[in-house]
């Protein structure tokens, strides 16, 4: 009899083919004292081994394009932390072997990263890939990652570090499930924007062996072992139906032509040559952190002023939605947060920042207008954590005063969608970011994989906050996109449309499946599914039902 587990799909496809597992991390010999006379030669080989993981990892970084590239150099700079090599060498100067030495240095590092909390604790699978790629050096064994069994296969992991996921190779990877992540993980994102089918936070993944086949449907949710050939054939159907109808072009249309603008998403430089190349019409979210991060200082308003311009050039005659800096939390700055808050995901953050340093966003905001003026885009900014209609307001004078004409607010935690009404009055457009919105309403740390039920985009309540947030943009004539990863599933994007959402912001690759469904679909089948999902009890409910429904 089949079996059926269910996690978190990612993508709209389907795939199957038999199970080839990620290889073990390497096992170390076991521990033992290192005589004073030898402990400086330990310490120089567990140096060593972390730069020549860094090198492969920079190679990498070369070879890929894309958000691949940008994850690959971010690992490199990890594993190239002087503190991290320094107290490695430290515990070998004291008579640890290499092995425990890096395991050490890179456990503790962990742990800071562990209590840090969101987006930091998200990165404790980074640290741990890379301290196993870094023993495995040191011991000259293989390093581990992907497997290559030679033939297209499903890959099936506890969890996938980005310098793996990075690499998949989609003619060989039919499929992708995880026992651990959830929808904003590394691994979802890229895998996403790989177009490859994925099944993450898979509870008893562990449980399927090599070799054994199985059927990942994305869309469900569901990874079916031993799948009955008649399940095999209509998934394949589905999929054959699916990669047809995404080979629409032209601008996001219903069946009987209601617009759903669709944008891309975009972060650091290397996602910009791809993004800007996708039939796309414009940007949903572009996110400025990169230019502010790894620094002492912000940048200068000449400096961001020829950043934005090349993204505005980019994208000409097309819309460019802005966020302006979304610091603090997971992503502190030392010219712009505080070291000491006990819950920095609830302190400040977003911009929150602009009460405790004025001058950054004004520069911010002097650099938009500064490139906004030479550019035929349309350049639409917006703030992060708004979260009263007052600093809606506030925000949008300051964007005018600089000779910006349209100014939103995004809305990420539920009480901006409790008083979108004066939101939405307050300002020219609302952007929903789901995945702090979730993160808000659940009370749930989105890098936790034990809450990711929590945090999947089909919760009833939060669509119930997008249909709150929607209603009143409706109600004021303003647009209302979402940005979040729930825009990059084609099935909930029908969902997000029949709740009043105007546009849909994803990953470059999640376009054309979006884009077929919504020309397979009216907009009152688009609200009929709404109300399906919406009056479901849970979010696996609702996911299915939508999925029957619509024929996913």
């Amino acid at each position: 009899m089949p079996t059926v587990l269910r996690g978190i799909g990612i993508g709209g496809g389907a795939g199957h083919g038999p199970v080839a597992r990620m290889a073990r991390p390497p096992v170390p010999p076991p521990p033992r004292t290192v005589p004073p006379v030898e402990r400086s030669t330990e310490a120089a080989a567990a140096r060593t081994a972390l730069a020549e993981v860094a090198a492969a990892l920079d190679r990498r970084a070369a070879a890929a394009t894309g958000p691949a590239a940008d994850v690959l150099s971010a690992q490199a700079l990890m594993v190239t932390d002087p503190a991290l090599a320094e107290r490695a060498e430290a515990l070998a100067l004291e008579g640890a072997d290499g092995p425990r030495a890096l395991t050490g240095a890179f456990g503790e590092f962990r742990a800071a990263l562990d209590a840090a909390g969101g987006l930091f604790a998200e990165r404790v699978a980074d640290l741990d890939d890379l301290r196993d790629r870094a023993v495995a050096a040191l011991l000259g064994l293989p390093m581990p990652g992907l497997p290559d069994p030679g033939h297209p296969h499903v890959l099936v992991a506890d969890d996938l570090a980005p310098a793996d996921t990075a690499l998949l190779d989609p003619a060989q990877v039919i499929a992708l499930v995880t026992e651990r992540g959830g929808p904003t993980s590394h691994t979802a994102i890229l895998a996403r924007g790989l177009g490859v089918p994925a099944v993450v936070g898979c509870a008893g993944a562990d449980g399927l062996a090599e070799g054994r086949t199985v059927l990942v449907d994305a869309a469900a949710g569901t990874v079916e072992a031993d799948p009955a050939p008649g399940a095999v054939d209509a998934a394949a159907a589905r999929e054959r139906r699916r990669r047809r109808a995404a080979e629409l072009t032209g601008p996001g249309r219903t069946a009987e032509g209601h617009a759903v603008k669709l944008l891309v998403n975009l972060g650091a430089p290397q996602e910009w040559e791809a993004a800007a190349a996708a039939e796309s019409e414009g940007v949903g979210l572009f996110r400025t952190e990169f230019l502010f991060l790894d620094r002492a200082d912000a940048p200068s308003v000449a400096e961001q002023t020829d950043v934005y311009a090349r993204v505005f050039a980019a994208f000409t005659g097309r819309r460019a939605v802005v966020r302006t800096l979304d610091a603090g939390a997971d992503k502190p700055l030392p010219f712009a947060t505080a070291a000491d808050e006990q819950n920095p995901a609830l302190g400040v953050r977003g911009l929150r920042t602009a009460t405790r340093d004025p001058g950054l966003l004004d520069d911010q905001l002097r650099a938009l207008a500064a490139a906004a003026r030479d550019s035929a885009a349309d350049v639409w900014v917006m703030a992060p954590m708004v979260s009263l209609p007052a600093e809606a307001a506030a925000f949008a004078e300051r964007v005018r005063a600089h000779g910006l004409s349209t100014a939103g607010a995004m809305v990420e935690v539920p009480a901006a969608a409790l008083r979108a009404d004066a939101l939405a009055g307050a300002c020219d457009f609302l952007s929903i970011g789901t995945n702090d919105l979730s993160q808000y309403a659940f009370a749930a740390d989105r890098t936790l994989a034990s809450l990711a039920d929590l945090l999947d985009p089909w919760q009833p309540a939060l669509l119930d906050l997008v249909h709150m947030t929607a209603t009143a943009g409706a109600r004021h004539g303003r647009p209302v996109g979402v940005c979040g990863e729930a825009a990059a599933d084609p099935a909930l994007a029908l969902v997000l449309v029949g709740l009043g959402v105007t546009s849909l912001s994803a990953a470059p690759g999640a376009l054309p499946d979006i884009r077929a469904a919504l020309a397979a679909h009216t907009l009152a089948e688009c609200r009929e599914l709404a109300d399906i999902a919406r009056t479901s009890p849970d979010a696996a409910t609702a996911r299915a039902r939508v999925g029957e429904r619509a024929r996913f």
